[in-house]
């Protein structure tokens, strides 16, 4: 088969890394870098390669007529970008959030069904070994769950950066917390019935209308219950940025991880996978009330960084387009977790329990 001609739009952290898997896999060809700034030329550099380069989306679009387009640019541009492919005839990778409303996740989902092109969003965390096993040891628990999870950034520099310009369309529990919150749903199976947030503006630096700083709360119908916090911005504490824990009747899995959860790795994009290791509590008690098992811990060291978790969700791209796999639930979970992060978002600019 002939490679796969891959457009990239946008060459920032994670547009790096996407391209740095397509630039190794044979089954792909880079046909243009898409950025508005200097990134693209450091791209280049970096992959030691000349692709051609472009300011403009369009113009590379027409010029380069990719048979893929891989999207990793600010959210806000996600819906426009992703119908002018597909009305081109490309298959889509997307990084999360398919779009900045749920309108436009349900428009880029009929067109992809449509023009029968696919389109897969980039849910780093689906593809992650110590994560599925994460979640499958939070199966074994029992229900109702109690799910505690967090990701606060204290963020400085480039990241701050990134992080003003992410929240001129998104806030913190939205952008990172339909990772979670599809997390959530993984361990529960279970419909989500309500949700509730509060939020704070901690900063000049963003909209009035926006903040950097949330938490949200969701209620599952088989009664379980999660919670999640996020925050951007250089007052953000460390102190408890990486929370991943659940427990149930049966007990409990944590992650622990005492180098990626330490000290100045808050805003390092490569430690927010990390699980290190997990911890598994049982609850059963004798006669004295005294546990009948000790815990379990089970290694992850050797777990996969967060390069080569891009280059498995570049692996999963090409076999569903390579052996047409049915992404139906895909796109029906990806665009599920964004509607309840949207309607957290909602409970706190209301100050309302939103019932779904």
């Amino acid at each position: 088969m002939n490679p796969i001609k891959i457009l990239i739009v946008g060459c920032g952290n994670m547009g790096a890394s996407h391209a740095t898997a397509y630039h190794h896999m044979p089954e792909f060809d880079i046909c243009g870098l898409v950025s508005r700034g200097e990134s693209k030329n450091k791209l280049n550099k970096k992959l030691q390669a000349d692709y051609p380069l472009f300011e403009d989306y369009n113009e590379a679009l027409a010029q380069t007529s990719p048979d893929a387009v891989c999207i990793s640019t600010y959210p806000d541009t996600h819906e426009e970008f992703a119908l002018k492919a597909l009305d081109q005839g490309c298959h889509i990778f997307i990084e999360k959030p398919l779009a900045d409303t749920v309108l436009g996740c349900e428009k880029i989902i009929a067109k992809a069904k449509e023009v029968n092109k696919k389109v897969v969003v980039g849910y780093i965390l689906r593809h992650h070994p110590s994560w599925m096993r994460f979640i499958e040891e939070a199966q074994k628990l029992g229900k109702p769950l109690v799910m505690r999870m967090n990701l606060n950034q204290q963020s400085h520099g480039f990241m701050w950066d990134v992080h003003r310009n992410l929240m001129k369309s998104l806030s913190p529990i939205v952008d990172c917390g339909v990772h979670y919150i599809d997390v959530m749903c993984q361990m529960t199976r279970s419909k989500p019935i309500s949700v509730s947030a509060i939020g704070a503006r901690l900063t000049e630096d963003i909209s009035k209308d926006n903040y950097n700083y949330g938490q949200l709360q969701i209620r599952f119908d088989d009664g379980s219950v999660g919670w999640y916090e996020a925050g951007w911005g250089p007052m953000i504490s460390e102190t408890a940025f990486f929370i991943k824990d659940v427990f149930g009747p049966k007990g409990s899995a944590s992650i622990v991880a005492k180098d990626a959860g330490g000290s100045g790795k808050s805003d390092d994009v490569d430690s927010h996978t990390k699980t290190e290791s997990i911890r598994v509590h049982h609850s059963e008690i004798d006669s004295k009330n005294n546990f009948v098992h000790k815990d379990d811990w089970i290694d992850m060291q050797d777990e996969p960084g967060h390069q080569e978790l891009c280059n498995r969700e570049q692996a999963y791209f090409l076999n569903s387009i390579q052996s047409d796999i049915d992404l139906s639930d895909h796109l029906d979970d990806a665009l599920n977790s964004l509607k309840i992060a949207f309607a957290c978002d909602e409970s706190v600019k209301t100050g309302n329990i939103v019932i779904l």
